[in-house]
């Protein structure tokens, strides 16, 4: 029983959920991030679409763009 509930312990903690990935556009004036790289709100950028984390994206202030939600 020890060991099946420390299994299960280790099993649980031990792998944490994906980071959802959103692009913004390269320039230091991006306002908005995208879940699609494809998405018609990075159409106009010239700078080229970065990957990067939601968390990130957010804690820069970009609010999801409006073509998405």
């Amino acid at each position: 029983m020890k060991y099946t509930l420390l299994v299960l312990f280790v099993f649980l903690t031990s792998f944490r959920p994906p980071e959802t990935k959103v692009y913004i556009c390269g320039s230091t004036g991006a306002k908005k991030y995208h879940f699609s790289e494809t998405c018609r709100g990075l159409s106009s950028c010239h700078h080229g679409a970065v990957k990067t984390s939601l968390k990130q994206a957010q804690g820069l202030g970009l609010t999801l763009c409006g073509w998405e939600d």
